[in-house]
């Protein structure tokens, strides 16, 4: 087919990956019937055949055999006389298919054609990409650094899709040169001006939940949840998790051997020191649990305006608060109650530690009271039973027992 460049056109644009076949010969199509209708008034009596593979593209021309002299519309009726030079068998009321070559056509036509082909390409493409990535918000994304900016990263994938990382959505101390790989979480996708802007971060909670997913195996299978996590990106980050198999320690497989899946974590957020916890329904001990590593002497709760009065020893209350208030704030922002931190000044020296009862407590049931803050004799005997079943997870019958043994003391 004479078609002055077409099918070099068509190998460009078959090469596109996103864009089915199916869907391209009907981009074709659609494309050469609105070019046909400018041209002759109509498309309907054509015929167009599109070969993708090969790049090439067919148009044929439907028209009724009349009488000469009886052609009333060109586009739709050929005279006799010329029927019968194409084909000499031709008679009077038959269907003539012919050619239409693209040499018929004018330059301006031609390139008109190949521009708004592009155009309607283009445009498809666009929306794959904005449909590709509104279904992945909330994945992380690996991709490459290309340009970087005062206010943002410019960041390819694997397809050459053009990803934004804005200064705000990057840790404060992430550094990136060209060529860098980077990993974020897709945050927002949105249609700007008709090209889809694909927003990542890496200071969305959901990048850390990401990470967790693709470290800890059980939580990626569902086996430990994670109820929620908050950050101050860079700095620090609690994480509040929880299994409903009894056999398996959510804290621990979080933290992994010595630490080797959490550390993979640290080192992706350029340090950021992670606290894994157990959640808990019980709020006393969720606040005392959120407030680590600070030990907690007591805690007064009011839960009609959602506040907390935590009591602690004088060389507690600096952990409590953390570096630059990191760790109370998050704490707040973990269990939804604001803490107010006092000092506690009613130390009793004739006090005992709860360590020096390991002989008749079992360590874990020791461990079960530092949680909460009662690492002496006499900061547990000062709650009441009561109190210490909801704050803790141990049976009261064991609560009774460790009273009995640490009243025996001071007997």
């Amino acid at each position: 087919m004479e078609n002055i460049n077409l099918v070099e056109s068509f190998s460009e644009f078959k090469e596109f990956k996103n864009i089915d076949r199916a869907t391209m010969m009907r981009i074709l199509e659609d494309v050469f019937r609105n070019m046909l209708a400018k041209k002759y008034g109509t498309a309907d009596n054509f015929d167009i055949v599109v070969n993708i593979d090969k790049g090439d593209l067919e148009v044929f021309r439907n028209r009724i055999i009349v009488e000469d002299g009886e052609v009333e519309d060109e586009n739709q009726h050929i005279a006799y006389s010329e029927a019968i030079k194409i084909e000499p068998d031709f008679e009077i009321g038959e269907e003539v298919s012919e050619e239409i070559k693209m040499l018929d056509f004018g330059r301006r036509e031609i390139l008109a054609i190949r521009q708004n082909l592009a155009s309607k390409i283009l445009d498809l493409e666009k929306d794959n990409v904005y449909k590709k990535y509104k279904e992945r918000i909330g994945d992380i994304i690996a991709g490459e650094v290309y340009q970087v900016w005062k206010k943002e990263i410019l960041i390819l994938d694997d397809e050459g899709i053009e990803l934004l990382l804005p200064k705000i959505e990057q840790i404060p101390s992430d550094f990136y040169r060209k060529g860098d790989s980077i990993r974020a979480v897709v945050s927002k996708v949105e249609m700007k001006n008709n090209t889809p802007v694909i927003i990542l971060s890496r200071t969305a909670p959901e990048f850390l939940e990401r990470l967790f997913e693709a470290e800890v195996p059980e939580v990626f299978d569902g086996l430990i949840t994670i109820k929620k996590i908050v950050r101050a990106p860079g700095e620090r980050a609690k994480v509040a998790v929880e299994s409903y198999d009894d056999r398996i320690d959510p804290v621990g497989a979080c933290v992994g051997m010595k630490g080797s899946r959490i550390h993979g974590i640290v080192r992706e957020l350029k340090n950021e020191n992670i606290d894994v916890i157990n959640y808990t329904s019980n709020i006393s001990l969720y606040i005392s649990r959120a407030l680590s590593p600070a030990k907690i002497s007591s805690i007064k709760i009011d839960d009609t305006n959602k506040t907390a009065e935590v009591f602690l020893k004088p060389d507690q209350v600096s952990l409590a608060i953390g570096k630059g208030g990191y760790n109370i704030k998050l704490a707040g922002k973990l269990t939804g109650y604001e803490i107010d931190v006092y000092r506690d000044t009613d130390t009793d020296v004739e006090d005992v530690d709860l360590q020096e009862f390991s002989d008749e407590i079992d360590q874990w049931i020791i461990d079960e009271f530092k949680t909460i803050g009662c690492d002496t004799a006499k900061s547990v005997l000062d709650i009441t039973i009561d109190e210490l079943v909801k704050r803790t997870d141990l049976e009261e019958e064991t609560i009774k027992e460790v009273i009995r043994i640490l009243k025996a003391e001071f007997e």
